[in-house]
């Protein structure tokens, strides 16, 4: 599996990550059994993926403690990014103690911000992050979900930040016009988050109406869906109209299409890793098949031109989920 370095950091881990919301199961995702989780890391480790990202609100923070158990004697072997939900000064070190502590861990890796929060000064956010940094309970500053202005304010405090975590994926492309050129310019590594838009991308759906309730909250449906949030209209409509023209180009490819949809993601210029959501061996291994495809630079062409109107039409916002927290 091939490593990439995080930002200026130093920090290198594979191009394929396992993200970890599932792990501990929750309302989200539903039950989750700690022996696949147990088998996926080992394996996953075995494998030379040695990324795995977590947060203290995946599923109240079951997830963080999860992982930890499935590492017991390879932690040496894993990078671990973890995320604090609300980044309070005055509550951070109590916060990153307590993943840690989930984590029987001495040190996180990569401790991000999960979600930009106005009513938090950056620099003093930063600062904690940075005193952290310096007592050696973290390795590594990141953020996530930063847009171009709040990635520019936590760069201008003179924080080194190694990593920005964002949704990125055939159908859900926003960060490239601005975010993306920033973070390479900045040397700020990418984390990208659902490659499949939580299953969309495997191809399984025919119609929206198909896709659970909560899998189709995103800026791609229509508002009164009922866990939608963000305000617009939607493009439900081109969404599918997409979906056609990926399917086209994934069987004329011969393989699937979630192995294309990953695998596109993976070889974009300035992204460090793809972060899969894996819960059991049978999707380890599918997603392992990833690794040794690469696709065409004309079939890369050929996504980029077949998505290029969804891109135009939901616009350079890149927050899917609620809209406007992202700027």
């Amino acid at each position: 599996m091939e490593k990439r370095t995080c930002g200026k950091s130093g920090i290198e881990i594979s191009s394929m990550g396992i993200g970890c919301w599932s792990y501990g199961g929750g309302d989200y995702w539903g039950p989750q059994a700690q022996s696949d989780v147990t088998a996926v890391v080992n394996a996953a480790l075995d494998a030379g993926i040695n990324f795995f990202d977590t947060a203290e609100g995946y599923n109240s923070g079951r997830s963080e403690e999860a992982l930890a158990v499935a590492l017991e004697g390879r932690r040496h072997e894993a990078i671990i990014g973890t995320k604090i939900s609300r980044p309070d000064p005055a509550a951070m070190r109590e916060h990153c103690e307590g993943s840690l502590q989930r984590l029987q861990t001495d040190y996180v890796d990569i401790y991000m911000i999960h979600w930009p929060h106005d009513e938090f000064a950056i620099e003093e956010s930063m600062a904690e992050l940075m005193r952290l940094q310096e007592d050696g309970l973290i390795r590594a500053i990141g953020v996530s979900n930063f847009g171009v202005a709040q990635l520019t304010a936590a760069l201008n405090t003179g924080a080194t930040i190694a990593v920005n975590q964002v949704c990125y994926n055939l159908l859900s492309r926003a960060i490239e016009p601005g975010v993306l050129p920033l973070c390479r310019e900045q040397n700020v590594g990418i984390l990208g988050y659902m490659p499949l838009l939580q299953g969309i991308l495997t191809g399984q759906y025919k119609s929206a109406d198909e896709i659970p309730p909560v899998h189709a909250r995103f800026r791609h449906f229509r508002d009164e869906r009922p866990e939608a949030s963000h305000g617009e209209e939607g493009a439900e409509e081109e969404m599918f109209e997409t979906l056609e023209g990926i399917r086209e180009i994934t069987e004329a490819e011969g393989v699937p299409m979630s192995r294309l949809a990953i695998a596109w993601a993976m070889a974009r210029p300035g992204i460090t890793c793809m972060l899969v959501g894996t819960r059991n061996i049978d999707e380890l291994e599918q997603n392992l098949h990833v690794a040794a495809y690469s696709p065409s630079a004309d079939v890369i062409a050929s996504l980029d031109k077949v998505t290029a109107p969804l891109l135009e039409k939901l616009g350079e916002d890149p927050d899917y989920f609620a809209g406007g927290r992202i700027h």
